[in-house]
């Protein structure tokens, strides 16, 4: 039986030790200096135009998940989150407190995913998300961030991975991933640091921290799919990016640069990229043109798009469909933000008896709430995140599905705890998981 998905009631006040930490240490002199710095020195002229076109129309309110969520609340609305961010410090030229940058830290942070959808609905086609991320990097270098924001950057800082995974520990769990894949494949490897490779496959930190079967999956599929592959042994195989949300484009540049040079450094044709939407949009979006790059110096393809070639091209086929009833979630990073979402569906059906669309689906679909940084604020803003998730529960809970599949880390860390406070009766599963279950492979004796 499920939970009734009704409006919650509002959460409680929320404290944050970093934004309560870091407002209490700002100056008056300090937030003006900072504010211009970055309005004069950072942006263009498109802030200007996005802040001046805004007509208030309200087009963009209903394709804001946060807003449908929260009763229609204007203050939820993307205009209204601009205007009480970003619009108020650049009319006052930075004139604003302490405790105005502690409540503009929580909106930008925790009431905006950045995932774009209403910029799809907007006639002038503002980029709500671009605005929302100035206005991040404002309170990152005012340092009002929240906790669990900055302690995964700060990881990814020092160590080359957000989940502080030592060089050893990594090698570790590729061996020990290996060593499990061959009850799977006779004779499997998982090639490390093989130059010239057409492929280096590239991951997350949470997958050799909390879920190495992930590796071993791919191992299987490369290898049943005669990939000539690598991964690195050193740093530079995390491909995730929590900095490019938190506002540090220093840190994000750091990591994105030890990525491409990873890369470059194996020789190898192009990167295959895990199922992982926010570290995708990392380095074909975003930190590939902080340092420069109109686009990546390397290749670099989703989990998504090399699904469908292998299945495209025949390298990979199956024994059986799998035959549960399942929808899929469309990461906004790859479906509106790369277009991915019929390569997902061709994979999807090919493998699957039994698919069910949401609706709204693909570019249109609705964010799952936990992406652009918002899952990684913690648990602080857990109950106010699973407010802002009703529309999503209801999306969810419609399409009477047993399996719910997301290509995306975030995505499904977010739905799984959408599907456990609405108790909705439904697996969350990744596309490889899938994928997994149902290829064609030899026998092992």
């Amino acid at each position: 039986m499920t939970k009734e998905i009704s409006s919650a009631a509002r959460s409680d006040k929320i404290i944050d030790s970093q934004l309560e930490r870091g407002a209490a240490a700002l100056t008056q002199e300090r937030i003006e200096q900072v504010v211009n710095r970055c309005l004069d020195n950072e942006t263009g002229a498109r802030l200007k135009v996005y802040l001046e076109t805004c007509a208030h129309c309200g087009l963009c309110s209903d394709a804001c998940h946060h807003y449908l969520s929260n009763d229609n609340d204007p203050q939820f609305s993307p205009a209204g989150k601009v205007m009480r961010t970003l619009g108020h410090m650049v009319k006052k030229r930075g004139k604003v407190s302490p405790a105005f940058f502690k409540k503009a830290a929580e909106i930008a942070y925790t009431e905006c995913n950045v995932c774009k959808r209403c910029t799809m609905y907007c006639p002038f086609g503002i980029d709500t998300a671009y605005l929302m991320l100035v206005t991040r990097r404002i309170c990152h270098n005012l340092g009002v961030t929240p906790q669990y924001l900055q302690d995964t950057a700060h990881s990814h800082s020092a160590t080359m991975n957000q989940m502080w995974v030592k060089e050893d520990e990594w090698l570790d769990t590729l061996q020990w991933q290996e060593d499990e894949a061959r009850d799977e494949l006779e004779g499997l490897r998982i090639p490390l640091e093989k130059e010239g490779a057409d492929v280096m496959y590239s991951i997350i930190a949470p997958e050799p921290k909390f879920q190495p079967q992930l590796i071993l999956q791919t191992a299987v599929l490369m290898n049943l799919a005669g990939i000539d592959w690598t991964m690195p042994a050193t740093p530079g195989w995390d491909n995730s990016d929590m900095a490019m949300y938190s506002g540090d484009d220093e840190v994000m540049g750091r990591v994105k640069r030890a990525h491409f040079d990873t890369a470059a450094r194996l020789k190898v044709k192009r990167i295959v990229m895990g199922e992982c939407g926010h570290a995708f949009r990392s380095v074909y979006d975003v930190g590939n043109r902080i340092l420069g790059f109109r686009m990546p110096p390397i290749p670099v393809v989703h989990a998504l798009e090399f699904y469908y070639e292998l299945f495209k091209t025949g390298k990979l086929t199956v024994t059986h469909k799998f035959d549960k009833t399942i929808t899929m979630h469309d990461p906004c990073n790859v479906s509106r933000g790369r277009g991915l979402h019929d390569m997902a569906r061709y994979v999807v059906n090919a493998a699957c008896t039994n698919y069910v669309d949401m609706a709204p689906n693909r570019e249109h679909n609705f964010c799952c709430t936990a992406g652009g940084g918002v899952i990684n604020c913690g648990p602080p803003f857990k109950q106010k995140r699973m407010e802002a998730s009703k529309i999503k529960a209801e999306q969810l809970k419609a399409t009477g599905a047993e399996v719910l599949i997301s290509a995306c880390h975030n995505c499904h860390s977010g739905l799984e705890d959408i599907v456990e406070h609405y108790e909705l009766d439904m697996e969350v599963k990744f596309l490889g998981d899938i994928l997994f279950e149902v290829v064609d492979r030899p026998e092992v004796e």
